[in-house]
């Protein structure tokens, strides 16, 4: 049976409980259906009718190119293109991971998962985000900043913008727990001295979490705040500043990319480049 070549199927390889999607030009259409996961995503081209019956009620929608749609597990729901064919990429996660995610965003041990605030987004910043997620899940083999990539675009989709978020909190967890900012600051700390002894060394999200006792959300919500990176970012910025100097000393590009713990070369030069504009190679011929 001949593969239909429009639609695109794939299982994360660095993040196995996140399964991706992407249609180009793609003429199919859908019955009403529903998923055990939570899945989110983007139009890329075209315009499509989004039906979604959550909370008992059936929305109806006209969407297109730039939107972000958000659908919760169990919902039933059908999207299909108004006319010819569209274009669009789409996210399933698993609902356990994401039911996790929420206690530690909200501070809170409810059992149950809470549901998208909204049926889809157009606003750019969601857009741009998702394609950034998406990509890099496609590209990036290291567990580290796939999750928390994941985890800082399903943030800005749970929560509300940072001057609401307090009255949020207020509003829907009275019995919110209180946090330390002392322990905070000394979980992060602690998480930055580790990035710099063990600069070659691929821990996950969760080592580092179990390291500073602070949860995944705030662990990267902390760091971020007191270094003005997320912990993955931090930790490839300083890959980055030493592998300028062991270039600069002459060292051949693979020996410095296994030197400092990238999975291969092709994703050593890709984020060189991203942070110095040039590749390894044109850097290194400035000064051996």
């Amino acid at each position: 049976m001949k593969q239909d070549q429009s639609v695109f199927l794939k299982r994360c390889d660095s993040l196995p409980f996140v399964e991706m999607r992407r249609a180009d030009r793609s003429s199919a259409c859908y019955h009403t259906h529903s998923h055990d996961q939570f899945s989110f995503g983007v139009i890329d081209a075209g315009r499509a009718d989004y039906h979604n019956r959550q909370h008992s009620r059936l929305h109806t929608n006209r969407i297109g190119a730039g939107t972000t749609v958000t659908i919760n597990p169990a919902d039933a729901h059908s999207c299909n293109p108004l006319a010819g064919s569209w274009s669009y990429r789409m996210l399933f996660i698993d609902s356990h991971w994401i039911g996790e995610l929420q206690q530690q965003m909200f501070d809170s041990q409810r059992d149950d998962y809470r549901a998208f605030p909204h049926l889809f987004r157009s606003d750019t910043a969601s857009y741009q985000g998702f394609s950034q997620l998406f990509q890099n899940l496609l590209s990036e083999p290291d567990p580290l900043t796939s999750e928390s990539l994941l985890i800082e675009f399903l943030a800005q989709q749970f929560l509300p913008p940072q001057a609401d978020l307090s009255q949020h909190l207020s509003q829907h967890q009275p019995q919110q727990r209180a946090t330390n900012p002392r322990q905070h600051g000394y979980g992060v700390r602690q998480i930055r001295e580790l990035i710099m002894d063990q600069l070659d060394s691929n821990l996950s999200l969760e080592q580092f979490s179990a390291h500073s006792g602070l949860s995944r959300y705030h662990l990267i919500r902390s760091f971020k705040q007191a270094y003005g990176q997320s912990p993955h970012a931090f930790q490839l910025n300083q890959r980055i500043n030493q592998a300028k100097t062991l270039l600069q000393q002459g060292q051949s590009l693979t020996d410095t990319a296994a030197q400092l713990g990238f999975a291969d070369q092709s994703h050593f030069q890709r984020n060189f480049k991203k942070r110095m504009a040039v590749t390894p190679k044109q850097y290194q011929a400035f000064f051996v």
